[in-house]
């Protein structure tokens, strides 16, 4: 299949250290190379349902954000669309419960993208006006590195 239109979301909110990481993310992701005019990159910040055409209106979409629980062994974790897990419907700050409705509003309205990735850590420092924690600084370039294999996947479909 040929994707028309990808989008690579990043999410968080730079004010609360690790709750950056998304955007982050995908500040450096679209640093590092350049891409189709088809992959567009969406600081998406902590929008919530204003980004629901970045995700209806796409092929694919990738999305990185600090989401996944505290209690979580420190890593890079990727979901793919089949295997989002159920804690992304827990809210743990302002714009994952968007996430969270961002699909379910999408899937009602049948316009879910073909294809759908989250990358995420979870966040060890969430302390205002810190930046990224070393911890969340040496799980980007990994977290980068999963998001260009999918991505070069998607665009050699």
């Amino acid at each position: 299949m040929k994707y028309n239109r990808i989008n690579v979301l990043g999410l968080g909110n730079i004010l609360f250290g690790d709750e950056g990481f998304g955007v982050e993310a995908i500040r450096a992701f679209e640093k590092e190379d350049t891409y189709p005019e088809m992959v567009q990159f969406v600081d998406g910040g902590t929008q919530g349902l204003y980004l629901l055409d970045y995700i209806e209106s796409s092929d694919a979409v990738m999305v990185f954000d600090a989401l996944i629980p505290l209690d979580f062994e420190s890593r890079v974790y990727v979901y793919h669309k089949d295997e989002l897990p159920a804690f992304i419907h827990r809210k743990m700050s302002s714009h994952q419960m968007g996430l969270s409705e961002l699909l379910g509003i999408a899937q009602l309205h049948g316009r879910m993208p073909e294809k759908f990735v989250l990358i995420g850590i979870p966040p060890r420092s969430l302390d205002l006006g810190s930046g990224l924690s070393g911890e969340a600084r040496e799980l980007l370039d990994e977290a980068l590195a999963e998001g260009r294999v999918i991505l070069q996947g998607w665009l050699g479909e």
